[in-house]
């Protein structure tokens, strides 16, 4: 299927590694201009070299704390004005400190709220101008299953993430008219890192082993394996496509089946 993407400006954050890695990887196979960033300049010249040897291609990479408002801001205007104004946007991000609600302090949410919330906000106002010009983008947000089943361990993801539903949810019903979408893809257990750190965090409390962890994670879902980064990828690239143009507010699991909700 051609998903009419050749030459299309993708932004994809912080994606040295990851689900983000995955999707720059899929949109330089489609054609498309991709820009990569990371606060790991070491980890992003890594990425960036192993891109170019398997695709002949070197995406174009800056270093950006996305929890920095002048680095977002810098980020965008150097891939502006190397690239072009960005037609497609993938907000991604590290998942923030696991913790109980006792156990977190102010700092925490700060945190949490700067790293998940305001760098979608912020990546998504500097882009939406260029967008609006073009009549034409696609601003895909990568959250979490607990967005749709909240993960007992995981209070700043869940209520952070579920603000970056609401917020998409909301824009997409403002910005339509020209012909930008906005949605969210919401992944189950991917195999990454995020889910290696989660799964020692697990081990503690339960005074287990981390591949316990893993197992009883894997268990729980129907398919009965973790997700592929790649798996993950091809729902972000389908939503940047032409055909997935009239696909707009949605959250959509790619989870293996883990979300008991019908909806």
């Amino acid at each position: 299927m051609d998903l009419k993407l050749k030459d299309k400006i993708v932004l994809v954050t912080a994606s040295s590694s990851g689900i983000g890695r995955a999707a720059a990887e899929l949109f330089i196979q489609e054609g498309c201009r991709v820009a990569i960033c990371s606060h790991n300049k070491e980890n992003l010249l890594r990425t960036s070299q192993e891109i170019k040897t398997l695709y002949n291609i070197e995406p174009l990479w800056e270093v950006c704390d996305i929890n920095n408002p002048q680095d977002i801001e810098d980020t965008v205007h150097i891939v502006q004005k190397k690239l072009g104004d960005i037609d497609i946007l993938v907000n991604n991000c590290g998942g923030p400190i696991p913790g109980f609600f006792e156990d977190l302090y102010d700092e925490n949410w700060e945190d949490a709220f700067e790293q998940v919330l305001m760098s979608t906000i912020r990546f998504t106002r500097f882009v939406l101008p260029g967008m609006k010009a073009k009549n034409w983008g696609r601003i895909i947000n990568i959250t979490s299953l607990s967005v749709k089943q909240p993960v007992d361990n995981l209070i700043l993801s869940n209520s952070l993430r579920s603000a970056v539903t609401a917020f998409a949810k909301t824009l997409s019903n403002q910005i339509g008219k020209y012909k930008i979408t906005v949605n969210n893809v919401a992944p189950g257990y991917t195999l990454t890192s995020r889910i290696h750190e989660l799964a020692e965090t697990r081990a503690k409390l339960a005074n287990t082993t981390p591949e316990n962890i893993l197992i009883s994670m894997t268990n729980d879902v129907p398919l009965k394996r973790m997700a592929d980064p790649n798996e993950i990828a091809s729902m972000i690239v389908y939503l940047a496509s032409e055909q997935a143009g009239y696909i707009t507010g949605q959250t959509i699991s790619v989870d293996g089946g883990i979300i008991k909700s019908t909806y």
